[in-house]
C-alpha cells in the first residue's frame, strides 16, 4: 500500500479529501493516505515544495505561482483535479455595512455604495478600508479585486489589501484589524454567527461557477508515482461525486465539522452547501475538470495586477501545471463524463448548457461575470489589457 501525505486548510472545500478519507475511498485504492491540517497557504507551498508533503488541497493560482518561482523558489507542481467551484464570499465589518446601507446600497449595488464610502473617506481624510485576501495568488484576491474594479474602486490606490490565513479572517474582522475580508466557506458564516460583519457578494455573484481549489502534486512525486496519482483521482471523484449529493449533504456537514477537519459549527458549514445554483460544487457540471483556461484566466489576473509581465508564456504554464490527460485516466475507470476539449471560453453562458463529453455530453451551469465580460483563452494578454484598471499594456 503506497502511503501518500497531503495538506489542506480548514475550508468546506476540503470536503473530497475528508469524504475520501472516513468513507475509506483511498484505501479502497489501495494507498494509505495521511491528511495533515494546516494553518496557512504559505505553509502548504512551502511543505509541498521540500517534500513533507506529497501534494494538498491548494488554491490554484497558486499552484501556478509555484510552479512559476512567483514569491518564492520555483517549485513545480501538477493539478489533475479541480475540487470545487464557487464556495467564497466577501464579508464587511458591521460598521461598514451600516454605511453600505446608509449609501443606499442594497445587494444588487453594495460595491457602487462601497465606492461611495471609499470616496467619503477619501475627502474627510480617513485611512482606506483594509480588505483581507487569503493569499496573493488566490482566487480570492482575484474576485475581490475584479468586484472593485468593476465598481471604480482601484484595489492598489483606493483600499488597502492584506493578507491573512482563512481561520483568522473572522477574528481579525471582530477586533478591528480589517474592515472586510474575501474567504472560502466556512469563515464568511462564521463572522456573520459572531456578529462581527455581513456577507456582501458571494464570489460566484462575481464569477458564476468560478473555480477556486484544486489538487496539487509535486511534479517529481506524481512522476515517479502514476499509479498512486491514478488512485488519488478516483478515490477524489467518487468523493465528489458523493458530496454534491443532496441526500448526503448533513453526514457531509458532520464529517466536515469534526475537529480533524474543519472544526466550525455545523450550521457555518451548512450555509455554503445552501446556496442552489450558486452554492459549491464539486464535481458536477465537470466541476472536477482541471480546465486550461481556468488556468490561463488566473495567470490573465497575475497580468492584469503586475504579478507577471506581459513577455510571460502563459500556454505553457497553464499546459505544465493543469493535467487534463490525468484527470481523463481516473474518469474514465470510474465511469465519469470527461470534456472532450481542455479549453473553452469563459464567462459566455448565461443559462444552461451541455458541454461535449466522453462518454456523453455534460449538462453545464452559467458562468457569467459580473460585467458581463468573456474571457478568450486564446488572447489572455489582450483581455488583461482591457479593463479600465489594470496594470498591464499591450506592447509593454
Amino acid at each position: 500500500m503506497t502511503d501518500v501525505r497531503l495538506g489542506f486548510i480548514p475550508l468546506t472545500d476540503c470536503a473530497p479529501l475528508a469524504v475520501a478519507q472516513t468513507l475509506g475511498l483511498f484505501a479502497a485504492e489501495g494507498i494509505e493516505v495521511t491528511l495533515e491540517r494546516e494553518a496557512s497557504w504559505a505553509t502548504i507551498r512551502d511543505k509541498v515544495a521540500v517534500g513533507a508533503l506529497d501534494g494538498a488541497h491548494m488554491l490554484a493560482p497558486m499552484a501556478l505561482a509555484a510552479s512559476l518561482g512567483l514569491g518564492a523558489e520555483p517549485s513545480p507542481l501538477i493539478a489533475p483535479l479541480s475540487l470545487n467551484l464557487n464556495g467564497g464570499g466577501i464579508t464587511v465589518s458591521r460598521a461598514v455595512a451600516e454605511d453600505l446601507r446608509r449609501l443606499g446600497g442594497d445587494k444588487a449595488d453594495k460595491a457602487q455604495a462601497l465606492a461611495g464610502l471609499v470616496g467619503e473617506r477619501r475627502a474627510a481624510g480617513a485611512p482606506p478600508l483594509t480588505f483581507a485576501v487569503v493569499f496573493p495568488y488566490s482566487i480570492h484576491n482575484y474576485l475581490l479585486r475584479y468586484w472593485l474594479a468593476d465598481a471604480g474602486i482601484d484595489p492598489d490606490r483606493d483600499v488597502r489589501l492584506v493578507v491573512t490565513p482563512p481561520p483568522r479572517t473572522a477574528e481579525q474582522l471582530r477586533s478591528g484589524a480589517i474592515d472586510g475580508f474575501c474567504v472560502g466557506a466556512p469563515w464568511n458564516a462564521i463572522a456573520v454567527a459572531e456578529g462581527a460583519g455581513e456577507i456582501v457578494a458571494l464570489t460566484s455573484d462575481v464569477w458564476r461557477a468560478g473555480p477556486d481549489k484544486v489538487l496539487a502534486l509535486g511534479e517529481g512525486w506524481a512522476a515517479a508515482n502514476p499509479e498512486a496519482v491514478q488512485a488519488l483521482l478516483r478515490a477524489l471523484l467518487r468523493a465528489g461525486d458523493w458530496a454534491d449529493e443532496p441526500a448526503n449533504r448533513r453526514e457531509l456537514t458532520a464529517i466536515l465539522a469534526r475537529p480533524e477537519y474543519v472544526g466550525a459549527p455545523a450550521s457555518a458549514i451548512a450555509h455554503a452547501l445552501s446556496f442552489g445554483p450558486q452554492g459549491i460544487v464539486f464535481q458536477r457540471h465537470a466541476a472536477g475538470f482541471p480546465w486550461r483556461s481556468h488556468a490561463l484566466w488566473f495567470l490573465s489576473q497575475m497580468l492584469r495586477w503586475g504579478q507577471i509581465g506581459p513577455g510571460a508564456d502563459l500556454a505553457a504554464a497553464a499546459g505544465r501545471v493543469y493535467r487534463p490527460d490525468l484527470f481523463r485516466t481516473a474518469a474514465a475507470a470510474v465511469g465519469a463524463a470527461a470534456p472532450q476539449a481542455d479549453l473553452k471560453v469563459e464567462g459566455a453562458h448565461t443559462e444552461g448548457w451541455s458541454l461535449p463529453g466522453e462518454p456523453a455530453p455534460i449538462p453545464m451551469p452559467v458562468d457569467i461575470f459580473c460585467d458581463g465580460r468573456r474571457f478568450d483563452p486564446a488572447d489572455a494578454l489582450g483581455y488583461a489589457a482591457g479593463f479600465a484598471i489594470t496594470r498591464t499594456k499591450v506592447g509593454a
